[in-house]
C-alpha cells in the first residue's frame, strides 16, 4: 500500500504517543520509535491506504474540511494478529459517528473495496504503537502502556506517498 490519507492529532496526543513509543523502545521491546528520525514518521490515523489515491486532490480536501477540530478518544490497547506469530500493538480510537462518517466518505472516494479493511464496517481506527511483537513481549508491553483513555483533537490531514517516502499536508 503505497498511498494513504491520514489524520494527525493535536500536539499533546502526538507527544503522548511518542512517549509510549519511547517507553517501549527503552525497555528493549518492539516499538514505532525511530531514534534520531525526524520528519514524516509520526503518530497518525490512516483513513485509507491503497495503491493510489485518486485526483483531483482538491475534491479529497473538500471531503476532509470538517476534520480539523474533530474530537476523538484514544482508548484501550488492542492487538492485531497474530500474523506469522507476531502482533501489531495499537491504541484504539473509539469510533464516533463523525469519525466513521469521515472515514467512510474518504475511503469511498478513494475507491476502497467494500469488503477490504477500509470498506464500510471493516475499518478499525487506531494509532500504531509497535509492529512485530511476539506473544512473549506482550505482558511487558502492556505493563508499560497507560490504561486510561485520553481525549484528542484532529489537528490536520496529510497524504503519504510510501514509494517516494514523502508526505504533505492537505489540511
Amino acid at each position: 500500500m503505497a498511498q494513504s490519507v491520514e489524520l494527525l492529532l493535536d500536539g499533546d496526543t502526538d507527544a503522548s504517543v511518542r512517549a509510549q513509543w519511547l517507553r517501549l523502545h527503552e525497555a528493549g521491546l518492539p516499538s514505532e520509535h525511530r531514534p534520531g528520525h525526524t520528519g514524516s514518521h509520526r503518530p497518525h490515523v490512516t483513513l485509507f491506504a491503497g495503491a493510489s489515491v485518486p485526483e483531483p486532490e482538491s475534491e479529497l480536501t473538500a471531503l476532509l474540511a470538517a476534520a480539523p477540530g474533530l474530537p476523538v478518544v484514544v482508548g484501550s490497547v488492542l492487538l492485531f494478529g497474530p500474523r506469522r506469530g507476531q502482533f501489531v500493538v495499537v491504541r484504539q480510537l473509539v469510533p464516533s459517528v463523525a469519525l466513521l462518517r469521515l472515514q467512510e466518505a474518504v475511503a469511498s472516494w478513494c475507491g476502497a473495496l467494500r469488503g477490504g479493511q477500509f470498506g464500510p464496517g471493516h475499518w478499525t481506527a487506531h494509532l500504531t504503537l509497535a509492529r512485530r511483537a511476539r506473544a512473549e513481549d506482550l505482558p511487558a508491553m502492556l505493563a508499560l502502556l497507560p490504561a486510561e483513555t485520553e481525549t484528542a483533537t484532529v489537528a490536520g490531514v496529510r497524504r503519504w506517498d510510501g514509494s517516494a517516502k514523502r508526505d504533505w499536508r492537505l489540511i
